[in-house]
């Protein structure tokens, strides 16, 4: 099993800045990709960005050039710089660890941004 917590969600004014963290603990070998996803009222869970081990991000296009997702091997932590926050980036964050054949989800975190 592998333990995903999420931080750093919280209320921030359109044009502000929040960094996210994921601690990851437990079985974490094997985790190749990680990611960020995120959930607003009445619309499905999207994808915001995600990272392989090695490095190479991915982002949706609606967060391209504001968000920055990084990962930190040694501490088993993955992070999302998100600047220019916009109020359409109201969600709960989650983040998401993947194995070959097998996922895992943290709780998330609410991020409110008000214009």
């Amino acid at each position: 099993q592998v333990q995903l917590v999420e931080s750093g969600g919280g209320l921030v004014q359109a044009g502000g800045s929040l960094r996210l963290s994921c601690a990851a603990s437990g079985n974490i070998f094997s985790i190749n990709v990680m990611g960020w996803y995120r959930k607003a009222p009445e619309k499905q869970r999207e994808l915001v960005a995600t990272i392989t081990s090695g490095g190479t991000a991915n982002y949706a296009d609606a967060v391209k050039g504001r968000f920055t997702i990084s990962r930190d091997n040694a501490n088993y932590t993955m992070y999302l710089q998100m600047n220019s926050l916009k109020p359409e980036d109201t969600a709960v964050y989650s983040c998401a660890a993947f194995k070959v054949s097998t996922s895992y989800w943290g709780r998330g975190t609410q991020v409110t941004v008000s214009s």
